[in-house]
């Protein structure tokens, strides 16, 4: 899972629309195409690991439950721990490197992310690897849009910058590719401590070459900080988090649990109420007076949030009940990210020709039928039915990801789409954070008995959850594409 996909190259007005709304301090002029070759690979080297790192996480799920002798919650925080930091820190992060510099703040990342990595290979319990997990979705925070301003900012012609940030786009579609192939071997080979070597001598490589390579980069005029507004954003995913996490456990009605939800509830309304009044407010609510980038940011929620809790509960069934090994449940879910690469550019091509209609719809179905189909899962499914539903799944998860992006980047005013592109990345990682804890709870709470034994009927609910999700991609696809909706775009 990506930690941002902001914009591609099919979209090539929402490339073009990204001209930087300060005066930037670059030393582009004097790299030559052969560096500038390099920094990008650096920059996408980072986005590779981070999205790696999230998929063979999710592989490595079942061999953590069993070596730190954890139930579903304790794997829920194993993912809510990283992807909740993310979300919540993205914008600070970006902000941050617009205003540091760009190539610090990158360099901060990646050493936070290694030591994090480094660190979690090493964790003697539950609960110290989701404490460095938090500090990985630290450090991972600031690799996005730092790198994504590095690119943009040496790649100053609008045709090259579109290339470049394909590119990235693409990276990201090769580490959900190849993370459940990686996550099996390694996990297979040396355990699930292994997962987490891999970003090693990734991230230092990257930090050593970043130092030697790329140029440093800030905004004449940085964004100010909002300390506030970041302070509630944190409480209100962290509270929002434990509630459907601890929910099953504790009782829903138990009085913590209500009491997590109603901080969650203040702190949502706290955020509407103070950041109006700010001159430049880390989450800018008049941007969602667009009915395109509003539904863009919702429909990235449920559709990262399906596509989390499909490999959630995908993971758990391959390996605990029907007793695969990682590696044989990671080439059993190969169809799914193939499909994925192979359909996203495609959905770019059509969107290009006919508008983001089509490549929502197709999407949205795609994402309801087969999460719908995968409800009826069994202990003897046959191959050609996992072959089928994967692949349809991965037709959706595919598809959907560049109208989201147009959506986000067509829906706000030009000036405003650095900002913008990082809210979506905070969407996206909102979404999987959501996902994980959604189902993985209502599978929790329903499971009675094993999980080879309980499973299937526990996940039922999940399936369903995860079609209604799909069943919305489609129908917000189809609501912001109106016209109504695309008046309501401010031009300036």
């Amino acid at each position: 899972m990506t930690v941002s996909t902001p914009v591609t190259a099919e979209v090539v007005p929402a490339v073009q629309s990204q001209p930087e709304p300060y005066t930037y301090h670059s030393q582009q002029a004097a790299l030559g195409g052969g560096r500038r070759t390099i920094v990008l690979a650096i920059c996408c080297s980072a986005l590779f690991m981070v999205g790696l790192d999230n998929t063979i996480v999710i592989v490595g799920l079942p061999s953590i439950g069993a070596s730190l002798h954890t139930a579903v919650s304790g794997l829920q925080w194993t993912i809510a721990g990283y992807t909740i930091v993310l979300a919540s820190l993205l914008i600070f992060s970006g902000a941050a490197a617009d205003r540091i510099g760009r190539r610090t703040i990158f360099q901060v990342g990646l050493s936070l992310f290694t030591l994090g990595s480094w660190l979690c290979s090493l964790a003697p319990s539950l609960a110290w690897l989701i404490a460095f997990r938090v500090l990985q979705g630290v450090g991972g925070s600031m690799l996005a849009p730092a790198a994504l301003g590095i690119i943009t900012n040496i790649f100053s012609a609008p045709k090259d910058r579109a290339k470049a940030i394909g590119v990235w786009d693409g990276v990201s579609g090769l580490s959900m590719a190849l993370g459940p192939i990686a996550g099996g071997i390694l996990v297979g080979s040396v355990g699930w401590r292994g997962i987490f070597w891999a970003n090693i001598p990734v991230g230092l490589a990257a930090v050593a070459l970043t130092a030697l390579l790329v140029p440093d980069s800030r905004a004449e005029r940085g964004r100010k900080a909002d300390p506030v507004g970041q302070f509630l954003v944190i409480v209100m995913l962290g509270s929002l988090a434990y509630a459907i996490i601890q929910g099953p456990s504790e009782g829903w009605l138990s009085p913590r649990i209500a009491i997590f939800f109603l901080v969650s509830v203040i702190a949502l309304a706290t955020l509407v109420k103070y950041e109006p009044r700010r001159a430049e407010p880390l989450i800018d609510f008049r941007f969602f007076r667009s009915v395109p980038f509003t539904a863009a940011n919702l429909t990235a929620v449920c559709a990262i949030a399906t596509l989390a809790g499909f490999l959630f509960l995908t993971t758990l069934y391959l390996q605990d009940v029907r007793g695969y090994t990682a590696l044989q449940a990671g080439l059993t879910l190969l169809p799914m990210p193939i499909m994925m690469a192979v359909s996203s550019p495609l959905s770019g091509r059509i969107l290009a020709r006919g508008g983001p209609r089509v490549p929502f719809v197709i999407a949205g179905a795609a994402l309801t039928l087969s999460t719908a189909a995968l409800s009826q899962l069994s202990a003897y499914s046959g191959p050609l039915f996992l072959l089928i539903t994967y692949g349809l799944f991965g037709i959706g998860a595919g598809m959907v990801n560049v109208p989201i992006s147009n959506g986000v980047m067509s829906g706000v005013p030009k000036s405003q789409a650095g900002m913008a592109s990082g809210m979506n990345s905070s969407s996206r990682q909102l979404g999987q954070s959501l996902g994980v804890a959604i189902v993985g709870s209502v599978l929790a709470a329903s499971l009675r008995g094993s999980m080879h034994v309980g499973f299937l009927n526990a996940a039922h609910a999940g399936w369903w959850i995860m079609a209604g999700c799909g069943y919305s991609v489609l129908v917000l696809g189809v609501v912001s594409t109106t016209s109504w909706a695309k008046s309501t775009v401010r031009s300036e």
